[in-house]
């Protein structure tokens, strides 16, 4: 389970970014376009990619070939760039858009069609082991009646589990199942996002940086305990919202400014390594640029708020 106080949170920015709708066109614009550059960057990085993101910028947006990069890089970007595009699309069009496996086949032909395309948008005709991973999937036969009942499952919580709960689950259903021969985990993270955009959240970003703790929340929650990866997907949608958020701000008060936890600390009589606990267990709002956690005075009144009414109790 995601901490309670993470989910408030997160709801209550959500609500503001409603409340500021419709928001500015340009604004809006810049904004997915810079999460859609990081997230095509981010998520092939994870899987071995060798671009960086001002590489990855111009193979996109210029058509730049980067000298000593091998082709199948180029072509990740450039295919995983086109499978954003689709769920932007899909999405603007009808919110409600139906989940279903033709989707979810459909976003992996996408991430994969110029490299494999023989498996574009098919599930695996035979089994297979994930390098690096203790998980072994499930046999190739059990694919068909396994993806149906993941999607069964999401339309049967849809309306029960709070979003990011959902879509942290159902990512990792999908990985788990590991239903084709090449990009599950690419299109696993785009499944997660359509979930999240579909209920009014920004686009949500993996970091590379984050990959070795990604991978770890996975193998617990291949164990049947969900809650850690569930935290991680909430920050990671913490991120993206505090993105937007900090794009229409217009406070420069200094309770609201975001500044790494070393900074914070030097305010308070917490340490940077007590508050780096505190955001790694959700108690501290946070969001990470790179390898460094920002947080706020604010955030840090808010904790000491909350912590004084429970020991009233």
């Amino acid at each position: 389970m995601i901490p309670k106080p993470v989910l408030e949170r997160i709801d209550e920015k959500r609500k503001f970014l409603n409340k500021k709708r419709p928001l500015s066109r340009s604004v809006v614009q810049k904004l997915k376009e810079q999460l859609a550059f990081e997230m095509t960057f981010n998520s092939n990085a994870i899987e071995g990619n060798q671009l960086t993101l001002k590489e990855t910028y111009l193979v996109i947006q210029e058509g730049i070939t980067v000298k000593g990069k091998p082709l199948k890089d180029h072509l990740e970007a450039k295919n995983h760039h086109e499978a954003l595009g689709f769920l932007f699309e899909l999405v603007e069009k009808d919110k409600k858009h139906t989940v279903s496996e033709k989707l979810i086949r459909s976003l992996q032909h996408l991430v994969i069609k110029e490299m494999e395309r023989g498996e574009a948008g098919k599930y695996r005709q035979g089994d297979v082991m994930i390098t690096g991973s203790k998980h072994k999937p499930p046999p190739a036969y059990e694919i068909p009646r396994l993806m149906n009942e993941l999607i069964q499952w999401i339309r049967k919580n849809s309306k029960k589990l709070h979003p990011v709960e959902l879509a942290s689950i159902a990512h990792h259903k999908l990985v788990f199942i590991h239903p084709f021969a090449d990009g599950n985990g690419r299109t696993a993270r785009l499944f997660m996002n359509l979930l999240l955009m579909q209920r009014g959240y920004p686009l949500v970003v993996i970091l590379k940086n984050d990959r070795k703790k990604y991978y770890r929340v996975l193998e617990k929650a291949d164990k049947g305990s969900t809650g850690d990866l569930g935290k991680f997907v909430a920050q990671a949608v913490e991120r993206s919202m505090n993105i937007y958020l900090k794009a229409l701000e217009t406070s420069t008060h200094k309770k609201d400014k975001w500044v790494p936890l070393s900074v914070l600390s030097q305010s308070s009589s917490f340490s940077e390594k007590y508050l780096n606990l505190l955001v790694r267990s959700g108690k501290l709002e946070a969001y990470k640029e790179g390898r460094i956690w920002l947080s706020t005075q604010k955030a840090l009144d808010d904790y000491l708020k909350n912590r004084q009414r429970k020991r009233k109790k």
